[in-house]
């Protein structure tokens, strides 16, 4: 999506739910000197990675225009290093669209829609799946996995939209499941606090509500690591999301989900950008 602040737009600004207030960051820097950024401060900000916090530069409240849509409040974060140079985004926005509209995202039409919480109706196609939050604005949802045709496992996973991985199965001394056997080491991800490193591998089965995803492309990594979280069993992207026409609602706690044309295409795994609070 594109944002405007002041007179500048800034394209290809990821949509995320990982990222849990009202602001937006942009990390790419080309964008520092035509910005008016009287009375910033500097910040530091760490997240996913383990090495050290990325510096910026930070406007507490102020505004800043998506389409028509006025939005108030908001911080406006600009990167001072260039940990993201050569990405394909500039920056990332979360809180601001979703704790304050209900969000349907038509991957079938390659639209947007902002619809009024107190007038919004979700049509009654889409499969209404439950979203909970713990100590902070990022959803939650149950789902289950079947890693080598074994039952379901139930698992507690939050929603990180801006990881085009299909999943991320986060490693720790306990777990509920089995990892998959590993098919390659690789850097699975760039956080604010730098590269993740974690490996690949394949499960059967990914199932949310009553859908199910099948043999798909995983992304395994320590949970220290690549998750803020805590209790988190796995992180699902929209490498597996995008299957489905989805309608985000946070206010009453849903998540409401349709297939898509691209609901029985492979679901493969991708290197992602992440984000600071996960």
């Amino acid at each position: 999506m594109n944002v405007r602040i002041g007179n500048v737009t800034i394209p290809d600004i990821l949509l995320d739910t990982g990222f849990d207030y009202d602001g937006i960051i942009i990390y790419n820097t080309a964008y520092r000197d035509s910005l008016d950024l009287t009375g910033a401060f500097q910040v530091s900000l760490g997240g996913a990675g383990n090495k050290n916090s990325q510096n910026a530069l930070m406007i507490d409240s102020t505004s800043f225009y998506i389409g028509e849509n006025k939005l108030t409040n908001q911080r406006i974060i600009i990167l001072l290093g260039d940990i993201y140079k050569g990405f394909p985004s500039n920056g990332i926005i979360g809180y601001s669209i979703f704790g304050h509209y209900a969000v349907e995202i038509d991957f079938d039409k390659g639209v947007l829609i902002l619809h009024d919480f107190d007038t919004f109706e979700p049509d009654s196609v889409y499969t209404r799946i439950p979203i909970y939050f713990k100590d902070n604005n990022i959803p939650w949802i149950d789902a289950a996995v079947v890693i080598d045709n074994e039952n379901p496992v139930n698992i507690s996973a939050y929603i990180d939209f801006a990881d085009r991985d299909p999943m991320v199965l986060l490693e720790r001394q306990s777990m509920k499941f089995q990892l998959p056997k590993s098919s390659e080491k690789k850097i699975i991800g760039t956080g604010l606090s730098g590269d993740v490193y974690g490996s690949t591998g394949k499960i059967s089965k990914l199932i949310i509500g009553s859908y199910q995803l099948k043999e798909v492309k995983v992304s395994i990594a320590p949970a220290e690591v690549r998750s803020k979280q805590k209790d988190a069993d796995a992180v699902i992207g929209c490498g597996a999301l995008n299957r489905f026409n989805l309608i985000f609602d946070y206010r009453n706690k849903y998540l409401y989900l349709k297939p898509n044309k691209s609901f029985s295409k492979p679901v493969k795994a991708e290197i992602s950008e992440t984000d600071e609070e996960q």
